[in-house]
């Protein structure tokens, strides 16, 4: 499993040894376990000895190599998983080649001299923008955030890569216990609101699509669809039943820090629809200062999170996703749509943490 110790990977760790699905896991991760802000019970998995860590920098080939050779024990590998990717917005092309591109081709390639049953790629779910008809995995692609354009190559590349059986799987926002970039912002910024005592304002409207995908959903599927014995490789569009929008996600955060929410007018969204960054800029100024204060009143000296947004996720953009092909296939959710309890449980997880203000958690 390639960022094994990032978000989705700590959770699928979770999901596969505790249901006692698989008899050895490989993470691979260039962030060792210690330094990745796991809480104690992934912390206790990951001392599980069917838990094997390995450090490496899967953007070196001959790294990637080694990080997929049989163990000391002679245990070979029947499916690799890619959660690896530069997952931070705002970089230059450059980087998101290496880190996105180069990083996935290189995983794949090794996968398949090793003979995997199947490779399984987390690839992006923000491959067209349109609030009329949720897109299906087959419709026209016009990537419109910088991960997704390089993720959409990266499917593309696995097609040329002889012997692969892969699966790609495009999830909708993924939020859950230890996300930092899906939902959590969001959380973040409610927090704020919460301590300045004012409302949350937000851009565009209520009916803005952003689709969501718990990420204990996620990791089901792709343990599913790993299984699945596809002739052909396959995509597949992974989001929940709840259809999510900007108005349902707000709501639930209003409710959890007891605030109230309203959007920008159009009138003044217009205005800087020719100045986008000074938009940005003046979104992010708001949140950065007042959180940086909770934390300090509250004892929070270091934490992981922040409620900086990019300016590619603040535009009037729709995730809106067909998960019709998944559930054809006989799947089922565990979290069928988004609600106050599970966003709550990624709030207090970081209050115990000491990673969140527990004054604005509780």
């Amino acid at each position: 499993m390639f960022a094994g110790c990032g978000f989705i990977g700590r959770n699928l760790v979770e999901y596969l040894i505790t249901n006692d699905l698989v008899s050895a896991i490989r993470v691979v991760d260039k962030v060792p376990p210690q330094t990745a802000w796991l809480n104690s019970k992934h912390q206790e998995l990951y001392n599980n000895p069917k838990v094997h860590f390995k450090s490496a920098n899967l953007i070196n080939p001959a790294s990637c190599q080694t990080a997929l050779s049989a163990d000391e024990d002679g245990i070979s590998w029947d499916y690799v998983v890619n959660c690896a990717c530069e997952t931070k917005s705002g970089q230059t092309d450059p980087v998101y080649r290496e880190g996105i591109l180069k990083l996935s081709v290189n995983c794949a390639t090794e996968a398949a001299k090793i003979n995997v049953k199947r490779f399984v790629e987390i690839s992006a779910g923000n491959m067209c923008s349109s609030e009329k008809h949720p897109h299906k995995e087959d419709g026209k692609v016009e990537p419109w955030t910088y991960i997704a354009k390089f993720k959409k190559q990266v499917e593309d590349e696995l097609h040329n890569i002889p012997g692969l059986r892969f699966t790609v799987l495009r999830p909708g926002i993924i939020y859950g216990i230890g996300d930092r970039r899906g939902l959590a912002p969001r959380l973040v910024i409610g927090a704020v609101y919460k301590h300045l005592g004012e409302m949350m304002k937000l851009l565009w409207g209520k009916d803005l699509k952003m689709n969501t995908i718990h990420v204990i959903d996620l990791c089901r599927a792709i343990w599913y669809l790993a299984q699945r014995d596809d002739t052909l490789s396959q995509i597949y569009n992974v989001v929940d039943r709840g259809d999510s929008t900007q108005g349902i996600i707000s709501n639930l955060v209003s409710e959890i820090f007891n605030i109230n929410h309203d959007y920008y007018g159009s009138v003044r969204l217009s205005v800087y629809k020719l100045d986008m960054t000074t938009l940005v800029e003046e979104v992010n100024d708001k949140h950065l200062g007042p959180w940086a204060e909770a934390c300090a009143q509250s004892g929070v000296e270091n934490t992981p999170l922040t409620p900086y947004i990019d300016q590619e996720l603040l535009y009037n953009k729709h995730l809106y996703l067909d998960y019709s092909k998944l559930e054809s296939t006989g799947f089922t959710w565990e979290v069928p749509h988004i609600t106050r309890d599970r966003l709550q449980q990624i709030v207090d997880d970081y209050a115990v943490m000491n990673l969140f203000p527990q004054s604005l958690a509780f």
